[in-house]
């Protein structure tokens, strides 16, 4: 799909979606970064549950390094895989005392050394944050991203740059959050919503066999 096309397309979703943002809840930008480690395979609003309890009670970065991995394996419990999420939490934390004075950085190449960061999570960090643009591959807008024709390719980080080649810099963040919300909404998996869909007449629907 040409640029031009693509930002047609991009331009009638983010009227659609005018308020499209982040999800998750977060006061500062630790909270950010742990909510969204938690989010993996597990919903906004389920994380949106568990978070105030747990940064009232481990309210910041030195906090949780020294947190109790049972008790904080108990408070994440309801997010899933809450072993290997509670190890990830705990060895950022102490990966940020020890190397970035208790702060969450900026850069993408410090956050994902940071255990349990990848690119979309940095990302998240990034764009909402830093205002630093980034985009976001998540399952909705990777299966967005296929069926508008942006990418033929199935790993996020080669989404991911498909994507940033394709969309100017400036419009990278809001992009996630409008793909986002699309995928929730209308552009389902399995299923699609096509009928009701305002990009119809742009989209290629690439791989769509069945569609409402």
């Amino acid at each position: 799909m040409s640029r031009r096309r693509a930002l047609l397309l991009l331009e009638r979703l983010e009227a659609l979606y005018p308020d499209a943002h982040c999800a998750l809840f977060y006061r500062n930008p630790l909270e950010l970064l742990i909510a969204t480690i938690l989010s993996a395979q597990c919903t906004d609003v389920r994380v949106n549950q568990v978070t105030p309890a747990l940064f009232a009670r481990y309210p910041d970065a030195q906090a949780l390094a020294a947190a109790d991995p049972a008790e904080l394996e108990d408070l994440i419990r309801s997010t899933g895989f809450f072993r290997n999420k509670a190890k990830n939490i705990i060895g950022c934390a102490q990966a940020l005392v020890t190397d970035h004075g208790g702060e969450v950085p900026r850069r993408m190449e410090d956050l994902v050394a940071l255990p349990g960061v990848g690119r979309k999570t940095a990302n998240v960090v990034l764009g909402n944050i830093f205002a630093i643009p980034g985009m976001v591959v998540d399952t909705h807008v990777k299966r967005l991203a296929g069926r508008f024709g942006w990418t033929r390719e199935s790993d996020p980080v080669r989404i991911e740059k498909d994507l940033c080649q394709l969309l100017p810099e400036e419009r990278w963040t809001q992009t996630s959050h409008v793909l986002i919300l699309h995928g929730r909404a209308l552009c389902k998996a399995p299923i699609p919503h096509c009928s009701l869909c305002p990009v119809l007449d742009l989209c290629p629907r690439q791989g769509i066999t069945r569609s409402h």
